[in-house]
């Protein structure tokens, strides 16, 4: 590998930003493919590029399709993707089953309440617990591409400022807890905040419809939703998905 390529290789997993490297198998040419940029000896064309962003969000090594100026070369894509990163704001029962498995399915989870009765370490073992209010434990911990963002604390002045940043973001999946009644209400103020464009994202009533009521199953609901917005195409998940009617 180049010297240069290889020292950039090593800013971008310091930064924990991912990236893949490609290579041309019949000579070792090479690029590096970031989020925003490409460097190397190695030209690739537009569908390529996206492809290779696409398998480095989901963390799939593999053959590259060739198209284009390299037509008929064999590429390979290696992704160095750090796991997927789910934030949570409000430290509820629900939460209490979400962490344990977001955390078995491969996912960072940072669980954000000032309310530190409910933010206590003993209530979310193995996960880490933030008593900062969501804005500023959010700006802290960033939200890019492979992050997740999901409301439950059902009180606006908490909830709010984490969906208006995730609105703001590339986070991959946003999804809030309550009703439609309760949704409606919040469309109204995040209207309001100039983000009306951009609500369709949210997934709520958050989770698949599985019919269940219960926290643990609610949770359930939750991480199915998470794994198939984590690798479906961009064409084939809805910009809102219906969830489940949760109580209000």
């Amino acid at each position: 590998m180049d010297a240069r390529l290889f020292e950039s290789m090593l800013a971008e997993r310091a930064a924990r930003r991912p990236f893949a490297i490609v290579t041309r198998l019949r000579d070792g040419a090479q690029a590096l493919v970031c989020e925003d940029s490409v460097q190397g000896d190695l030209a690739l064309d537009d569908a390529q590029l996206d492809e290779t962003r696409r398998r480095t969000l989901a963390d799939r090594s593999g053959a590259l399709g060739a198209t284009g100026e390299a037509s008929g070369e064999a590429l390979f894509v290696r992704c160095h993707a750090r796991p997927p990163r789910l934030v949570v704001v409000g430290a509820v029962h629900i939460t209490q089953a979400l962490a344990r498995m977001a955390a078995m399915a491969g996912f960072e989870v940072d669980v954000i309440d000032p309310r530190r009765a409910f933010a206590a370490a003993e209530r979310l073992p193995g996960v880490s617990v933030s008593t900062e209010w969501p804005a500023e434990a959010i700006e802290r911990i960033g939200i890019d591409a492979r992050t997740a963002v999901v409301t439950l604390s059902h009180d606006p002045k908490l909830d709010d400022p984490a969906l208006i940043a995730a609105l703001r973001s590339r986070a991959f999946y946003i999804g809030a807890l309550g009703s439609t009644r309760t949704h409606a209400r919040r469309v109204a103020r995040l209207t309001e905040a100039g983000l009306g464009d951009a609500i369709g994202r949210i997934h709520a009533p958050v989770g698949l419809d599985l019919g269940g009521r219960a926290p643990v199953e609610i949770a359930v609901a939750i991480v199915a939703q998470l794994i198939r917005a984590r690798y479906a195409k961009p064409a084939q998940e809805p910009a809102a998905a219906a969830g489940s009617a949760r109580a209000a």
